[in-house]
């Protein structure tokens, strides 16, 4: 923010402060001066650096009021605020006779003011003004736009004029653009809007960009007699998103996006149209034309003398505190029913320039930035207690350790991706997370999976041959991995999408990408390969899901048809814990892999990172070891191909079979012997007693009746 010395110095008593007093000043209060400019007519212009909470001293009344409140000044100052003569008002007619205002935007217009000055004669500004604006590097352009840019940077209240007579209808508009209409600011440039963007409209179209430029339609020239005063205020989000769309950078915008107070507005304007017609020699129509939310009412913030004294570790009295507070016009007040002297509390109400002071910590910081940062005592040392990780983190490190001993490398990929990149993983009622940005280029949305990043991942690895270098493998056939396994890749990151209703989703995820081994590039994995692959990833979710929760919490692998259309239709599953879905898995359909450009199958995993960090840590489960043999048989089930395991060892736990330790899957075999649409499904049964040996005769029964069940409820048969 540049700010001039000689208009600085008049809203100080004495206003005799020089630029070096008001650099250190400044910089001693936490807004350094990054230069000085000496001008021919013996003026200085500062730089102050200004940090982002605090438009208020975007204006040269605003750096006044912290010279005046520092402590550190060479002399005491008081502030002095601009003051204005009413200006003549004429008699008939009123403003309200003459235009009409509608604020069809409240929740982003909070108040829109508008004023009008007759009679104005549009020429040269005075001496002084064209001297102080020209000291922060403005160009002089007529009596009444200067007046615009002067309350600007001396009140911090961005305003706006336009002609009378070019207001289609006499009337003005708050209201959002329709898409595609068109507007010519007053840089010259056509603009094209969008239904996003919020404008001021006469009768016939939008006539500035609101907040951020006026337009050339209704500009005020030499020919102007009628002038219309408006002074607004906006919401920052809108503003910041239409600016930033269109590259126009103004100081209007700069100072809306750091949030206006409407309650500033009233005395601004008053001052601003005073000004235009005493230098226009116009005169201020009767009324004011205003539409807006419900003003805001001042909130109250409570202070605790001893809590500030303990945060700040210096000893200063609560006089002090509150005559600091109010050097930055706090209104400051004992809270009803305290004692000072019992450690009472303050009631503080920050002034409408202040959004940024809303806790009682604001209000600390306030007082150590008036008394001074070096009063705060320094330690020497500083006491660190090391604590126990956080189970969070130590869930993650976890999980990098498995992931890595289970030959995955770890990514790290960018959030966004191109449209037809994104469009396979959407479920169904999710739609895409754009930004509109045109330094996203040809990625403007963010990811709704992590998949597409790591099949772009996979496909450089392969272009470059960095998997076969690094990994060991050979580029000519699989892709080389730890052991031989080819190339796996996980990424713990977060995923975007949107519902119907624009509503953000945002999950966090484990994200695994597994080659189908033993397939070289551009060929076709067999059926067999296939199932491999799905058995491995289905491997590497189990190790995960056991690392976190235990071996006392089974995973549960189910069947299911794909939500996206990412996913091959076969080969897909969701996983579950405790009945409570966590993910998915199974091969990666053909489309997303070759609009990535790889030429070899995989499979992936997508699992819930949040759902698994709260599975951890995971609960062991001590048994004494056995006392004797157990007895093991395989059994070959002939069931048809849509039987899955999770039936049959389902139906084999509810069989309350007598001594029954566990099963286990062994395979799968088809074959034309099996027959069509038929799979054989071997089991592994083991049985145990815990009192004796167990004899074959004793486990005879047992298989009898998983035999029956099995026919009885899944039509199975036995493989000869």
């Amino acid at each position: 923010m540049d700010i001039s010395l000689d208009w600085l110095n008049r809203y100080l008593d004495p206003g005799d402060v020089t630029a070096d007093e008001a650099e250190r000043v400044l910089t001693h209060a936490g807004y350094p001066v990054e230069g000085q400019t000496e001008h021919p007519w013996g003026d200085v212009t500062l730089d102050v650096e200004v940090t982002s909470n605090r438009g208020d001293l975007l204006c040269h009344v605003g750096c006044a009021r912290e010279i005046a409140a520092a402590r550190s000044a060479d002399k005491p100052r008081s502030l002095v605020l601009p003051a204005s003569d009413e200006p003549e008002l004429a008699r008939s007619p009123a403003i309200g006779q003459t235009l009409s205002l509608s604020n069809e935007q409240p929740d982003v217009c909070p108040l829109f003011t508008a004023r009008l000055i007759r009679g104005v004669k549009v020429g040269p500004s005075p001496e002084w003004l064209v001297r102080l604006l020209e000291a922060l590097g403005q160009r002089s352009i007529n009596n009444v736009v200067d007046v615009t840019n002067f309350i600007t940077f001396e009140l911090g209240n961005p305003c706006h004029v336009f002609d009378l007579a070019k207001l289609a209808g006499q009337k003005l508009v708050v209201r959002y653009a329709t898409e595609g209409e068109a507007l010519t600011t007053l840089d010259g440039k056509p603009r094209t809007l969008k239904a996003s963007d919020l404008v001021v409209a006469d009768a016939e179209g939008a006539t500035s960009l609101a907040g951020v430029i006026g337009g050339m339609d209704s500009e005020v020239d030499d020919t102007t007699t009628d002038v219309v005063f408006e002074m607004a205020t906006w919401d920052p989000v809108t503003i910041r998103t239409a600016a930033r769309r269109m590259a126009i950078r103004t100081d209007a915008g700069f100072r809306f996006e750091r949030i206006v107070d409407p309650r500033t507005i009233d005395a601004a304007a008053r001052r601003a149209v005073a000004l235009i017609a005493e230098l226009t020699g116009g005169t201020v129509a009767e009324g004011v034309l205003s539409e807006g939310a419900p003003m805001p009412s001042a909130s109250s913030i409570t202070v605790r003398p001893d809590r500030c004294r303990e945060v700040l570790g210096v000893e200063v009295s609560t006089d002090e505190i509150a005559s600091m507070l109010r050097g930055h016009e706090v209104e400051v007040d004992l809270e009803a029913g305290t004692d000072v002297e019992a450690g009472g509390s303050l009631r503080c109400v920050p002034p409408a320039f202040r959004p940024d002071l809303t806790r009682e910590i604001d209000l600390i910081e306030e007082v150590a930035r008036t008394m001074g940062y070096s009063r705060v005592p320094m330690s020497d040392t500083i006491a660190i207690r090391v604590t126990h990780p956080q189970e969070s983190e130590r869930a993650r490190r976890e999980l990098g350790s498995v992931l890595t001993g289970l030959g995955f490398w770890e990514t790290v990929t960018f959030s966004f991706v191109q449209p037809e990149h994104a469009e396979p993983w959407y479920a169904e009622g999710l739609n895409q997370a754009r930004v509109d940005d045109d330094r996203r280029g040809a990625e403007p949305t963010l990811r709704p999976s992590v998949i597409p990043n790591l099949l772009l991942c996979r496909k450089h690895n392969a272009d470059t041959q960095a998997d076969a270098h690094v990994l060991g493998g050979s580029s000519g056939g699989a892709a080389g991995g730890r052991g031989g396994q080819g190339t796996r890749l996980y990424e713990l990151s977060a995923t975007f999408a949107q519902t119907e209703a624009n509503r953000s989703v945002e999950r966090r995820l484990l994200t695994m990408l597994m080659d189908v081994e033993g397939v070289a590039a551009g060929k076709q994995p067999s059926r067999d390969q296939l199932q491999a692959a799905v058995r491995a990833i289905r491997g590497a979710v189990e190790h995960v899901v056991s690392a976190m929760s235990g071996p006392a919490r089974p995973v549960v692998v189910s069947p299911a048809e794909p939500a996206c259309a990412g996913w091959h239709e076969s080969g897909h599953a969701s996983v579950s814990v405790d009945g409570t879905p966590i993910g998915v898995f199974g091969i990666v359909g053909d489309g997303p892999r070759r609009l990535a450009g790889l030429d070899r199958s995989v499979v992936a995993a997508e699992l819930d990172l949040d759902a698994l960090v709260e599975l951890y840590p995971p609960r062991g489960r001590v048994e004494p070891l056995a006392a004797f043999p157990a007895i093991e048989r395989d059994l070959s089930l002939v069931v048809d191909e849509a039987v899955a395991w999770d039936s049959i060892s389902s139906l084999i736990g509810e069989a309350a079979l007598d001594h029954f330790e566990s099963a286990a899957f062994v395979g799968a075999f088809r074959s034309e012997a099996v027959g069509a649409g038929k799979k054989s499904v071997t089991a592994r049964l083991s049985f145990r007693r815990d009192d004796g040996t167990l004899r074959h005769g004793d486990v005879d029964p047992q298989i009898s009746r998983v035999v029956g069940l099995a026919t009885e409820k899944l039509g199975a048969s036995i493989r000869s």
